[in-house]
């Protein structure tokens, strides 16, 4: 197998050399942004996945610059999650009880045009995480540890190794979550070494990627998750709901089939949260609630995910059809 890094190298991150590839009509060059804040990063596998020459491809939508994201939109903004306001140190967020999340890097495998942390200061220097590991052993109310990013699995594995040991070892630390997009574009990723890290682990694991439609799966990333899911690690799935890629039932229910035919739970159906540049994604709830309606008619119950919305300060992700129940009564 090619090592991920050699795999990562082949990224598309200009797109001219992407519309090249996939042949796209000179007619759209127009539309697309060029000089993009946000840049452009693609993972070659999921390239090939695109249909020639088609604009309204639903992997493309996910990826390519646009000019709609300089369209100044009231209600989004820089940090629509509220996660500077739930800083506890540079990379360590609590909006939970119970549980918090570690910022390990500002690296991703990918970078989703709709992604929720663009605009994330990150901090980048510190690789050791001494100061989080050290808030996280004086705060016995924890017992779970989201590692996030960008994409921890961004990191090496020795980097991840030295991470995970010291809190293997906190004793009021009962699991460690993972959330992940990279095994999508770069299942290579899921090395033996890797493998190893995490049967190594004392705290239950839980592995919980990032599929919005179900083309984005294909057998050699099937087989990595396989590997992870045989050491007894729950893997879970969350999606975005995102306008002319996901938003209706027919899609949705091929994602939800094919991830729970491979034993992995469909999780969450994310709101959109409203990041600047990214409102032209953005599906109104109803819709949202409709559809997820009419998947719980057609799928068995697992395989329907939770639509949930989060909003900054709340003490848990909103449930919308919770919501609209309970404006109904």
């Amino acid at each position: 197998m090619i090592p991920w890094r050699q795999v990562q190298r082949q990224n598309f991150t200009c797109w001219k050399k992407l519309s090249e590839f996939l042949q796209l009509d000179s007619v759209y060059y127009p539309e697309i942004l060029k000089d993009s804040r946000f840049p452009l990063n693609l993972p070659f596998r999921l390239a090939q996945k695109i249909q020639k020459n088609r604009w309204d491809d639903p992997i493309l939508l996910q990826f390519l610059p646009v000019e709609k994201e300089n369209e100044v939109v009231f209600g989004f903004q820089a940090d629509p999650v509220g996660d500077l306001q739930a800083r506890q140190s540079s990379k360590l967020l609590k909006k939970y009880h119970g549980r918090a999340l570690l910022v390990c890097t500002s690296s991703c495998a990918m970078n989703c045009r709709f992604c929720f942390r663009q605009n994330y200061d990150y901090e980048t220097q510190d690789k050791n995480f001494a100061e989080e590991i050290e808030l996280i052993r004086q705060d016995p109310t924890l017992t779970e540890i989201i590692l996030s990013g960008g994409d921890p699995l961004s990191l090496s594995n020795e980097t991840l190794s030295s991470l995970i040991k010291r809190l293997d070892v906190i004793p009021h630390l009962e699991r460690l979550r993972f959330h992940t997009r990279f095994p999508i574009g770069i299942p290579e990723r899921i090395d033996e070494e890797f493998l190893l890290l995490l049967k190594e682990i004392r705290l239950q694991v839980f592995f919980v990627i990032h599929t919005n439609h179900a083309s984005e799966l294909d057998a050699q990333v099937v087989t990595g998750l396989k590997k992870i899911q045989k050491l007894g690690i729950p893997v879970l799935n969350q999606t975005v709901l995102l306008r002319g890629v996901n938003d209706n039932l027919s899609t949705l229910k091929e994602l939800c089939e094919k991830l729970a035919s491979h034993g992995i739970l469909p999780y969450y159906l994310h709101q959109l949260d409203r990041v600047q540049g990214a409102a032209h994604f953005e599906v109104p709830e109803e819709e949202g609630r409709i559809l997820v309606a009419q998947l719980t008619e057609v799928m068995s119950g697992y395989a329907v995910p939770k639509y949930v919305k989060e909003e900054a300060g709340e003490p848990s992700k909103t449930g919308l059809l919770e919501r609209s129940l309970s404006l109904c009564t």
